[in-house]
């Protein structure tokens, strides 16, 4: 029978793996600000000194060690600008440069590698098992600031579905499957782990609702474990890839366009002088064209929850898949080998 153990246990065994994730990037230096009258307002702007540029922290989040030799999980989003630098604090003493290994926007879960060894690292668990009502730990670094911030709270909810905004660069991304609790998830805890009463990890905490109390979410451990044993014998997140630009199909689209259907994938470019299908691709190939609409892929109906990209995502490389596409109000069904997205 596993161990079951307390918050205050919990704490002392997790905390020195939680790590805090310091986003910088290369900006103009800033000597200081000054007000700019504009409609009858002052607005404070910064004055920038001229050709000087310096390392500017932008932004934080948290993250959890996985392995002793430095593979770390957190959010997607916490680390998506390529542009940035990502420095990983272990103890106020200890520091690293993280390399981010692999990107997974569809499930919010990102990869880091540090180079270090003997390092304090969690278990993952298993998020098929999780039960309604069950005690969970969230730990991370509330609001960017407080370092091994601890809540407890109940799985309150599971197989949830967001629209999730991220609030620095207000770009929407559609989850699924997540664990929904009320243990407090405060901005900064994203990245970091939801724990269990045996102090196994079952989720990683990805959002919060704005304005609203004790609702939380977490993106299910399972689908990071998945991740991280592509990554470790591939070198990288191995994904099914089509070769089309869509939009998802809902009654505001469909109303404001005349659409025949309020579902599906619109095939269309994104903009001008751009083909929406990738000449070559496996869509291309399966004969795939603009403006076709997908209603189904492998049987499953697609919709604003159960998205083109979800399905694909479980969807091996190299499977043959049948799409039912709309085109010129008609039906039809087209065949297509998923090729890996490269």
């Amino acid at each position: 029978m596993d161990q079951i153990y307390s918050v205050k246990e919990i704490a002392k065994k997790v905390c020195p793996a939680v790590i805090t994730i310091v986003i910088s990037k290369d900006m103009p230096k800033i000597e200081g600000f000054y007000l700019l009258p504009y409609a009858g307002k002052d607005i404070i702007m910064p004055k920038i000194e001229k050709n000087k540029r310096e390392m500017t922290k932008i932004g934080g989040g948290s993250g959890f060690i996985v392995s002793e030799d430095g593979y770390i999980l957190t959010s997607c989003h916490v680390v998506e600008d390529p542009t940035a630098e990502y420095t990983i604090i272990v103890e106020p003493t200890k520091t690293y440069q993280a390399k981010v290994i692999a990107r997974d926007p569809i499930n919010d879960i990102a990869i880091l590698k540090i180079k270090a060894s003997g390092l304090p690292w969690l278990n993952m668990g298993d998020s098929t098992n999780i039960e309604l009502g069950e005690e969970v730990v969230a730990v991370g670094n509330a609001l960017g600031e407080f370092h091994d911030t601890v809540s407890r709270g109940i799985v309150s909810g599971l197989s949830r579905f967001i629209q999730a905004t991220n609030s620095m660069t207000n770009q929407a991304e559609r989850l699924r499957g997540l664990i929904q609790t009320d243990a407090a998830i405060n901005p900064g805890n994203s990245g970091g782990p939801l724990i269990n009463v045996n102090c196994d990890v079952i989720g990683i905490n990805t959002a919060m609702v704005m304005g609203a109390q004790n609702l939380g979410f977490a993106i299910p451990i399972n689908y990071a474990k998945k991740d991280l044993e592509e990554v470790k014998k591939y070198g990288k997140i191995k994904v099914p890839f089509m070769g089309i630009k869509y939009v998802l199909i809902n009654d505001e689209l469909a109303d404001k366009n005349k659409l025949p259907v309020k579902y599906g994938a619109l095939v269309v470019r994104e903009v001008l002088g751009e083909s929406p299908v990738v000449k070559d691709s496996s869509a291309d190939k399966a004969g795939v064209k603009e403006f076709d609409i997908i209603l189904e892929a492998k049987g499953e109906k697609i919709d604003t929850k159960n998205t083109l990209s979800h399905i694909l995502s479980k969807c091996g490389i190299g499977e043959d898949i049948e799409l039912k596409v709309l085109r010129d109000k008609k039906q039809i069904t087209l065949k297509i080998k998923l090729s890996e997205k490269i």
